[in-house]
Order: C-alpha cells, then sequence, then structure tokens
C-alpha cells in the first residue's frame, strides 16, 4: 500500500526436490466564446483529466471500455492461453510501453535480472503473488521470471491496479487476474482463481509488497508464529532499512501531495491538516505538506514519535481537540477505526478525508454507508458524503490507499524496495535446508546496506573508504558494504 508490510514466505520440503512450500470521450466541441454554462462545462472538463493520466491514477483508456465485467468476457493472448483475467488484454502493447518507462529508473533491478537469468536461482520457484499491479512491481515479476520462476498474481486493492500493465503481464505469459474498479466479489474471486489452478502448487508466496507501508501484515505472522500456526518461513522485508527509510518515507513525502492535488485540486497554504501517525509514512507527508505553507497538526500515541514530532515543528494534539477545525485529515498508522464516525459527524463542511497507512481500515467508512447520508460520486475515486443538512465531506479513495489509487508513485524508490525483495527471495529460496524454520525473519542490515550502494551511482556518490586505522578503531571491516552469496548476481556499477 500504501501501501503494505512486505512478506516473503518459503517452506523447503524433501530433497531432490529444490525447495516446496505448503500453504494450508467522448470527443466535445466548445464555441470559440463559450455561455457561462459552456464554461463551467470547460472548466469541469479541464478539471476532469487532471485525474486521468497513464498513471496507476487511471488508464487513459479506461473510460472507453465497455462495462462488461472482465469475469464475463473470454480473452486470450497472442499465445493463445486463455489463464489471465484483466480489464482489455489489447492494452498490453501500452502496458510495455509504461513498463518500459518505469525499467530505466530501476538500473539495480535490472542490472541483477542480467547478470542472474543465465543461472536461474529461482528455477523451480513458483511464485504466487498478492500485490498492487503497477509499472513497478510488473518489473520485480518480469526479473522474477527472468531468474527462473513461474508466477501468477493478483491484486491486493481494488483501486491500484494499472490495466494496462496488468495486460502485459498477461500477454507475456504471467497469469494475472486483476484490473482497476474490482468489487468485493471479484477481489476473492481474482485470489480463488490466482491460487486454485489445476496442475499447479505454489512454493512461495508474495504478499502485499512495495507499497504497503504499515507493518499490520508482519505484525499478523507475528501472532500466527507465536501461537505455533505459521506454516511457512517468513522473510520480513517491511521492517527493513530500506524500506522503512526510503520507500516510507520519500515515497510518501512526494506521493501525498501528487494524490491530493489530482484528486482535489486544492491548495495547501493556510489549510490546516492532521496527520494521524508519525511513523515514516507520516514524517514524510507532514513535511511535504509544511513545505507548502500547511497549518500541520500530529496525532501519536508514542511518545519517542511525538516528541520527533515537536523537535520537527509540528503540534501534536488529540484529534478530538481540532476536529471541528481541519481542513483535511490523512491517517497513516495501520491501525483501525483511527477517524469515527462520530468525528466525521463533527468534520466542517468541504473537509478531505483520506488514508495513507494499511488496507481500508482507518477511516471507519462502513458507518457512512447508511440511509441518511448521501453519496455523490465527482471524480475518479472522489466521492461527497452528504449530511443531511447538506454539509459534505470528501472521501479519497473510499479510504483506501490515496497514492496508489489516485496517483503515481516514485519509481526509483521503489526500485530500491524491489531488489531488497528479489534478493530475499533468492536467499529464501536457496537457503540450505534447516536454515529458515516456520518463523518471521528479519533481513540482515547488512543486507540493507548492499542494496543502498548499489543504487549509488545514480547520483554519481561515492563512498569515503576507512583507513586500516579507522577500521581498527571502530571494529569494522573494512572491505565495505556486505557482499552475501548473491553477491555475483549483481553487476558492479
Amino acid at each position: 500500500m500504501g501501501e503494505l508490510s512486505s512478506v516473503f514466505s518459503a517452506v523447503p520440503t524433501h530433497k531432490p526436490v529444490k525447495k516446496q512450500i505448503q500453504f494450508v470521450e467522448d470527443k466535445q466541441e466548445f464555441s470559440r466564446f463559450p455561455t457561462k454554462a459552456g464554461r463551467r462545462s470547460l472548466s469541469r472538463s479541464i478539471s476532469q483529466s487532471s485525474t486521468d493520466s497513464y498513471s496507476s491514477a487511471a488508464s487513459c483508456t479506461d473510460s472507453s471500455d465497455d462495462e462488461t465485467s472482465p469475469r464475463d468476457k473470454t480473452q486470450t493472448n497472442s499465445k493463445s492461453s486463455t489463464d489471465f483475467c484483466v480489464k482489455n488484454i489489447k492494452q498490453a502493447e501500452f502496458g510495455r510501453r509504461e513498463i518500459e518507462i518505469a525499467q530505466q529508473d530501476m538500473s539495480a533491478l535490472i542490472s541483477l535480472r542480467k547478470r542472474a537469468q543465465s543461472e536461474k536461482p529461482l528455477a523451480g520457484a513458483k511464485i504466487v503473488g498478492c500485490t498492487h499491479i503497477t509499472a513497478q512491481t510488473a518489473v520485480l515479476i518480469e526479473t522474477l521470471v527472468a531468474l527462473g520462476a513461474q508466477c501468477r498474481w493478483t491484486a491486493c486493492n481494488i483501486y491500484s491496479t494499472q490495466n494496462e500493465v496488468a495486460a502485459a503481464l498477461s500477454e507475456l505469459g504471467v497469469a494475472v487476474f486483476a484490473w482497476k474498479g474490482e468489487s468485493e466479489d471479484d477481489f476473492w474471486w481474482c485470489i480463488d482463481r490466482c491460487v486454485n489452478t489445476e496442475g499447479w502448487q505454489p512454493n512461495m508466496v508474495s504478499l502485499p509488497l512495495l507499497f504497503d507501508k504499515i507493518d499490520a501484515n508482519v505484525h499478523s505472522l507475528r501472532v500466527l508464529s507465536k501461537a505455533g500456526k505459521l506454516c511457512v518461513p517468513a522473510m520480513n522485508v517491511n521492517d527493513s532499512v530500506t524500506k522503512q527509510k526510503f520507500d516510507n518515507l520519500y515515497c510518501c513525502r512526494e506521493s501525498i501531495l501528487d494524490g491530493l492535488k489530482r484528486t482535489t485540486d486544492v491548495m495547501f497554504g493556510g489549510k490546516q491538516v492532521v496527520v494521524c501517525g508519525y511513523g515514516e509514512v507520516g514524517k514524510g507527508c507532514s513535511a511535504a505538506l509544511k513545505a507548502l505553507g500547511a497549518i500541520v497538526y500530529i496525532t501519536e500515541i508514542d511518545p519517542i514519535c511525538a516528541l520527533q514530532a515537536c523537535m520537527d515543528g509540528f503540534r501534536v494534539v488529540k484529534l478530538n481537540e481540532v476536529i471541528r477545525l481541519v481542513d483535511v485529515i490523512i491517517t497513516c498508522t495501520g491501525n483501525k477505526n483511527v477517524v469515527t464516525r462520530d468525528q466525521l459527524d463533527r468534520m466542517k463542511n468541504g473537509s478531505i478525508v483520506c488514508n495513507m497507512g494499511h488496507s481500508n481500515t482507518e477511516i471507519d467508512v462502513a458507518s457512512l454507508r447508511t440511509p441518511e447520508l448521501t453519496w455523490e460520486r465527482v471524480r475518479s475515486q472522489v466521492d461527497h458524503v452528504i449530511w443531511p443538512d447538506g454539509k459534505r465531506v470528501i472521501l479519497l479513495a473510499e479510504g483506501r490507499l490515496l497514492n496508489l489509487s489516485c496517483s503515481t508513485v516514485p519509481t526509483f524508490v521503489l526500485s530500491i524496495t524491489a531488489t531488497t525483495q528479489a534478493l530475499a527471495l533468492i536467499e529464501l529460496y536457496n537457503a540450505p535446508e534447516g536454515r529458515y524454520k516456520q518463523d518471521v525473519y528479519l533481513l540482515p542490515k547488512k543486507m540493507d546496506e548492499y542494496v543502498a550502494s548499489l543504487h549509488l551511482a545514480t547520483f554519481d556518490a561515492h563512498l569515503t573508504e576507512l583507513s586500516d586505522e579507522q577500521a581498527k578503531y571502530l571494529g569494522l571491516n573494512k572491505n565495505g558494504p556486505f557482499k552475501p552469496n548473491y553477491y555475483r548476481y549483481v553487476c558492479t556499477f
């Protein structure tokens, strides 16, 4: 997800089998001098176009697609395969261009692919994935395929799929079951079709990755592990330094503004904004909003994060203290019911509510689906919830991840996370039998350092080397960043 702990799971079985995993336009013309009504129409058309881009926010082809559910279509790719379900397989060529653009800013991952594809370190791996399906994710999926894996994929968010990218992956031969705007029933149908197919048994699982920025999924796995119910080893990429410090912080710092601007055209100067949660996601969102002149308040349960917010110049408050004053509320906690119906009732007219945290649990959206409230869809992913007295609250993406549902995310930052994930999969799949038990494992910090070092060349950055005396004084290995046994797979920049 936001935008999703990042976890890879695998479990070895009996040799000599390598590794196994078990898991229970309308075209419109305007007169030269439009009337007042015409000017409004023109303005609305231009405003709408700000949300219709060649991105995860909306495919330019979406509006021209018919309303037939992909489940009711029979589509075939150029290889005569029908083992997929996407919006329109004919969008594959456009999706391929999107993926190629993303590749240009994911140099370390592409380098890994080129270096390792001859050795096929994932040969025999059968990976089923449930993640956001975007151009950046596609680069990771295609890297796994190039390294020998067979992949089947579905979406973890009903709004974040890029239809053209899903089509491009399906054309390549990846069995993808996903499209933008799925219903809840579609969502579970796609997962079932992805996982349950005759003659294909997964032996690795990839859960929400790249964008889900809160550790709720990792927490769930730890609960299972503690109860002795986790039946596979799990690699926790979410808590890696590269994920927390780069994906969560820098990705959100840029994408929060993109999502809000595309959907609402709001001006932030002087606006009063509450950011719920001051973890890495909250830090990124708060910094971006403050830079544009917004007055930012923070809510926090953790005294250390609260103190950080204070020392960064933000006022830490309880949400109820400012609920009647604020213009925007952004949730970044990973918890549930952070914004309740009672608080939504007390917000002022025109307030904006959105989520940058986990799934769609942070805002109590279900409580707004009652007879006395009217929902009005004004743009893609933008709903006005109207109270009986005429008050409107603007709800974005129905409380799901704002940046992936309504905008784009920075490709380079995601390259860092994707490279970490690919190396984690290689490690997990090729590890000697017995190295990993049925538990949740953290990546070594040295792997984070190694992945970070691979991306420094993009900035023409040069690391300072320790002298022998300095290394000895600090008790460090002078040889530099960690070089694991899969170092041979990565080109030196």
